[in-house]
């Protein structure tokens, strides 16, 4: 991927523009969230694990979608709310986007072309057969809480199935390897 990547215009959770191109240079953990999912609770160890990497050079940012289950209804100002006062989160948080489907984000297109397939995908994609929910193009965002892993580089080097934690010995490694990396 190339500066491509960077220039992709997006909106910050408060309607500000931005691009991912304010982060170059660092590593960045890029995760599609949700207020009202059973992985919501990641919201806890994003946020500890954005505290102690941050000075490292990592930035976790997250992107509201409701693409599954409408499990994300609220507006861009009540997600900000819920993730401040339930989960005193201070990573950036981006306005609401769609990360799978049709209308999905030109950020997502990129993210999910480079990165086609996620470490830790199967045991989540088969509880998700239980529940009627399965995904038909296996490249396309699977649930809440995904994560793209990308490089100081700008290249997206790995990707989380939704529940791998962010204290995941697989995902932890792989983000203290791209911190090391010139």
């Amino acid at each position: 991927m190339s500066d491509s990547l960077y220039d992709i215009p997006l909106k910050q959770i408060d309607g500000t523009s931005a691009t991912l191109g304010q982060f170059k240079g660092k590593v960045l953990l890029v995760v599609n969230v949700a207020s009202k999912c059973g992985l919501t609770p990641q919201y806890e160890g994003l946020e500890k694990l954005y505290q102690s990497k941050h000075a490292e050079g990592l930035e976790v940012l997250g992107f509201p979608a409701n693409n599954f289950k409408e499990q994300e209804p609220g507006s861009d100002a009540e997600i900000q709310s819920f993730c401040s006062t339930q989960y005193d989160v201070h990573f950036p948080l981006f306005a609401k986007i769609s990360v799978a489907g049709a209308d999905k984000h030109p950020l997502y297109t990129e993210l999910t072309g480079a990165q086609p397939a996620a470490t830790g995908d199967g045991p989540f994609r088969e509880r998700l057969k239980g529940y009627g929910v399965e995904s038909k193009d296996p490249s396309e965002v699977l649930w809440n809480f995904e994560k793209f892993l990308i490089g100081r580089d700008g290249q997206v080097i790995g990707r989380f199935a939704p529940d791998v934690a962010a204290d995941d010995p697989r995902l932890t490694a792989a983000i203290e390897q791209a911190l090391q990396a010139a």
